[in-house]
């Protein structure tokens, strides 16, 4: 006997169980699932998806994001805080701020959590360079370049990195 397929309240309690995700992206994720199992219910029976099933679909997966979200399991804010909590120590204001576009947050959140993480985005790349690099200065431009990489490529600002690398370097905190 073949196990019963999960619901799309199911699978969506089952992707919130893992991690926090925002309305967007469970949407995305749901709508993907229903094509797979349009497109694989179209190859038994040899017939095109309709229209009127995909609008259906996304019917139904809006009616059961909005009971999750009554019922407390799915809030935007809360995917927000938690990308914050999770990433935010390995990554600048910019590396977070693509992340949270990436998941579908709306522009006004967005700001709010790079408000947030930007009061603290030098103690961050400096504990990160400490914990990548020590707190040995750069034997050579080389190095020195290498290490300015490392924090650009985790989104950190230009006047940001420099401050690290110099005052990092040094042991000095720098305002």
């Amino acid at each position: 006997m073949p196990a019963q397929p999960l619901s799309l309240k199911a699978r969506a309690l089952h992707y919130l169980a893992m991690r926090e995700h925002s309305r967007a992206e469970l949407t995305r994720k749901l709508m993907q699932h229903v094509r797979r199992q349009q497109g694989a219910e179209a190859a038994e029976t040899g017939e095109a998806g309709e229209e009127g099933e995909k609008a259906e679909a996304a019917e139904q997966i809006r009616r059961v994001l909005d009971e999750l979200a009554a019922a407390g399991f799915l809030s935007d804010e809360r995917a927000a805080d938690a990308l914050l909590a999770a990433q935010g120590r390995r990554m600048g204001s910019r590396r977070l701020q693509q992340t949270l576009q990436m998941r579908g947050l709306a522009p006004d959140l967005v700001r709010r959590t790079l408000n947030e993480a930007r009061a603290t985005e030098y103690e961050r790349a400096l504990a990160l360079w400490r914990r990548r690099f020590g707190a040995a200065p750069a034997a050579d431009a080389k190095a020195l370049a290498r290490q300015m990489r490392f924090l650009a490529r985790r989104g950190f600002d230009g006047d940001v990195i420099r401050r690290v690398v110099k005052a990092g370097a040094l042991d000095e905190p720098s305002g």
